[in-house]
C-alpha cells in the first residue's frame, strides 16, 4: 500500500504540479493551504510524510515543523524560496528530514520522498527490532524509568510522552551512564548510517528532551557530545 503525503502549499500551481508528481509515482496526496489546516489533519489523519512550504500564511513552516517534532519524528521534507544556508540548516536543526530550494525539479521531489520514506521504514523497523539492554526488567536512573518491552518512558513513575528517536536517545545514554558519547556516535546509531543531515540533530532531540524532562540530567560534552549523569532517587 502507498503511503500518504500532505502537501502543505499556498501558491495553486506548485500544488498542481507536485500531487501529479507524486500521484504518478503512486502516493496518495491530500492538499492544504495553511499550517493551521495541516495541523488539523494531524489530529485527525495524520500522513505518511509532509511536503511542507516555509512561507505560509498565519502560521509558518518553521512553526509547524517544530510543533510536529514534539510529539513525532515523522518525515519532513521543507521546500522554500529561501536558499540561504542559515534557513536549511534551521530547518535540518528543527527536525526536517530535507530541505529543497525552489524553484526545484518534481522529480528531484520525488526521488527524495522516495529515499526519506525508505529510510522512515529502516528507522521504524531497527525500533521494533531493538532488543533490550537488560532482559531482567526496565532501565533506571534516579527517578527515571524506562520501560525498554514497552516503549515507555517514566519520571517519578509518571508517564512522559517522547517520540521514538527521543526514546532511542535516551536508551543509549541510560544504558551506559556516565559514559560520553560523541554526536557522530549518537546521530548513527539513532538516525542510521545513511543519514545525510547535519549533527545539529542531536542537539536539537537534546533540546526537546530537557524541555519534556527538565531535571533529567543529560549533560553536554563541549565539543564533543552527551552524558546521563547517575542519580538518586529524590527521597
Amino acid at each position: 500500500m502507498k503511503s500518504t503525503i500532505a502537501i502543505v502549499e499556498d501558491d495553486p500551481h506548485i500544488q498542481e504540479i507536485v500531487e501529479a508528481y507524486l500521484q504518478k509515482e503512486g502516493y496518495h496526496t491530500k492538499l492544504l493551504e495553511t499550517a493551521e489546516a495541516a495541523w488539523d489533519l494531524w489530529r485527525e489523519t495524520p500522513p505518511d510524510l509532509w511536503v511542507l512550504d516555509i512561507m505560509l500564511p498565519g502560521m509558518n513552516g518553521y512553526e509547524f515543523c517544530s510543533r510536529i517534532r514534539q510529539e513525532s519524528d515523522m518525515p519532513i521534507i521543507i521546500i522554500s524560496a529561501k536558499d540561504e544556508e542559515v534557513d536549511k540548516v534551521m530547518g535540518l536543526e528543527l527536525g526536517s528530514d530535507d530541505y529543497l530550494t525552489k524553484p526545484f525539479s518534481p522529480r528531484e521531489l520525488v526521488a527524495r520522498v522516495n529515499r526519506v520514506l525508505k529510510r522512515w521504514e529502516k528507522f521504524q523497523t531497527r525500533s521494533e527490532e531493538a532488543q533490550p539492554q537488560q532482559e531482567d526488567g526496565p532501565l533506571h536512573n534516579g527517578d527515571l524509568t524506562l520501560s525498554i518491552k514497552e516503549r515507555r518512558v517514566l519520571w517519578k513513575n509518571e508517564e512522559v510522552e517522547v517520540t521514538s528517536k527521543e526514546f532511542n536517545l535516551l536508551e543509549i545514554l541510560i544504558s551506559q551512564v556516565n559514559r560520553a558519547f560523541s554526536r557522530e556516535e549518537l546521530l548513527q546509531r539513532v538516525w542510521g548510517e545513511d543519514y545525510f543531515g547535519s549533527d545539529r540533530a542531536v542537539d536539537d532531540l537534546v533540546k526537546r528532551l530537557r524541555k519534556k524532562l527538565p531535571n533529567v540530567p543529560i549533560e553536554t560534552v563541549w565539543g564533543y557530545g552527551y552524558r546521563l549523569r547517575e542519580r538518586e532517587e529524590e527521597a
